[in-house]
């Protein structure tokens, strides 16, 4: 069974920087692309990143490039998002997600419906 784990959420002021790690147990880690989301209370759910299984192909939203770079470490089946420069607007609950068919970022990445397996999520809070 995989599992998906987020951590280090938290709260952190305006032009702060968190980093967010996402373990996933259970599976062929090493073989999945990779996705980062976010959700704001009474919004639609955001892609923030894809990272392919080789992190040859690294895609972002538009709202978070130049700020934020996703990472992996196959070796330990673990994905990284450094968010940097953080804005009020970043506040969401971020998921993580694994893309179990495939091995790449598919240009509709940023709906989120090619993931088959999904964290909980963990909660980014930025103060203005």
């Amino acid at each position: 069974q995989v599992q998906v784990v987020e951590s280090g959420g938290g709260l952190v002021q305006t032009g702060g920087s968190l980093r967010l790690s996402c373990t996933v147990s259970g599976s062929s880690f090493a073989n999945y692309a990779m996705g980062w989301f976010r959700q704001a209370p009474g919004k639609e759910r955001e892609g923030v990143s894809c990272i392919s299984r080789s992190t040859y192909t690294k895609l972002y939203a538009d709202s978070v490039k130049g700020r934020f770079t996703v990472s992996r470490d196959n070796a330990k089946n673990t994905l990284y998002l450094q968010m940097n420069s953080l804005k009020p607007e970043d506040t969401a609950t971020y998921y993580c997600a694994a893309d179990a068919s495939r091995g790449y970022c598919l240009g509709t990445w940023g709906a989120g419906t090619d993931f088959d397996y999904w964290g909980q999520g963990t909660q980014v809070t930025v103060s203005s």
